[in-house]
């Protein structure tokens, strides 16, 4: 996936007052989006990690964290804030999607600034953390923050509910307490999953924005940190992309993500997914693997494959032909074209010969 600049999300975002409500996955995206709106870089493992600092890439610690005392209980608190010539950026850390808390939150938007974009999500602590028959109280609550919220934010302010990103079987964090879930933590990836879908019903009923992460990440698992709960840097600069698309899709800007053409060869990884769409590969040819047989070889409209190709190996990169190879027993398997050794090519076995006695038909015993 192509991901969006410094320069377009400065753009994007230009005189906007940015509000991220959620938990410590929302906020990693806060963080993202600050790095972002400063310079084309990604955040490194201490800043994923490190929460409750006095600064951040030039934000403020305004309540919580280390100002109080650091816990990992529902009480926890921290309210960070980044602020520039062009942009206001906050972001409210939660443990429940409406409390008392949260109430607070929406008085501070009743009698001050009102958001032009609202990111929120709270999901894992809500199922987990509170009660073990989470399904009607976690509807009600989420019922009564959208009529709050969207009746004090004017008509042209976005609202985007994130949708909560696939949890692993094994799961260990901060919301992790082993006295109060350990008993819940092996099904809690699916009822991570049934929140959801109440979630993003309830949120299309008010008319809210619905960004499906847990559709964008199932198949990017590779991306979640060994907790089981949290994500890395390439993960988050791909939320950050996703919330941008959708935030200028909503307000009718084009924002056009970087050419293929600024990603230069030099920089290409060998393997399939390091090389850009535009990039054909292997090189686009008229040569058909089975040609037509119209009673000759047509050599012209067909021409033979590269040299580098083969079957699976063709998005690899390709190697120098070192010509015959000096011992073919030694290294069988071996495609002519490709030197060795070969790091990206997975050696061929040998096959072994099953015996199960009493399971096949031997006649030379009879």
């Amino acid at each position: 996936m192509k991901l969006v600049s410094h320069q377009q999300v400065s753009q994007l975002f230009h005189n906007k007052f940015i509000v991220v409500l959620g938990d410590s996955i929302q906020r990693s995206v806060y963080k993202d989006l600050v790095l972002l709106l400063q310079k084309d870089k990604y955040l490194n493992l201490v800043q994923l990690k490190r929460r409750g600092e006095m600064s951040f890439e030039q934000d403020c610690l305004v309540e919580g964290g280390c100002l109080s005392q650091m816990h990992n209980g529902t009480g926890y608190r921290e309210v960070r804030q980044y602020q520039s010539a062009h942009h206001l950026v906050r972001f409210y850390f939660v443990t429940r999607i409406y409390s008392d808390y949260m109430k607070s939150i929406v008085e501070d938007f009743r009698q001050g600034l009102k958001p032009d974009l609202v990111i929120v999500n709270s999901c894992v602590w809500d199922i987990s953390r509170y009660t073990l028959e989470w399904v009607d109280k976690y509807k009600d609550n989420l019922k009564r923050f959208f009529e709050e919220l969207l009746g004090i934010l004017p008509e042209e302010s976005l609202v985007i509910w994130n949708l909560a990103m696939p949890l692993g079987e094994r799961i260990k964090g901060g919301f992790v307490v082993p006295e109060q879930i350990s008993h819940k933590a092996p099904h809690l990836r699916h009822d991570v999953i049934e929140a959801n879908f109440y979630s993003g019903v309830l949120a299309s009923a008010s008319k809210v924005d619905v960004l499906d992460l847990h559709f964008h990440f199932r198949f990017a698992l590779q991306h979640r940190t060994n907790d089981g709960v949290h994500w890395n840097a390439l993960a988050h600069r791909r939320i950050s992309t996703l919330v941008s698309l959708h935030a200028a899709d909503a307000w009718g800007v084009e924002l056009p993500l970087p050419s293929l053409e600024d990603f230069p060869v030099a920089h290409q990884l060998p393997g399939r997914e390091g090389f850009p769409e535009h990039v054909v590969w292997p090189p686009a040819t008229n040569w058909c693997p089975h040609p037509p047989f119209n009673g000759f070889p047509n050599f012209e409209a067909n021409p033979p494959p590269p040299p580098y190709w083969h079957g699976a190996a063709a998005f690899r990169a390709p190697y120098p032909n070192p010509g015959p190879l000096p011992n073919a027993r030694a290294l069988r398997g071996l495609t002519p074209g490709y030197d060795w050794p070969r790091p990206y090519a997975r050696r061929t076995r040998h096959a072994r010969r099953q015996y199960v006695p009493y399971a096949r038909h031997m006649p030379h015993l009879y």
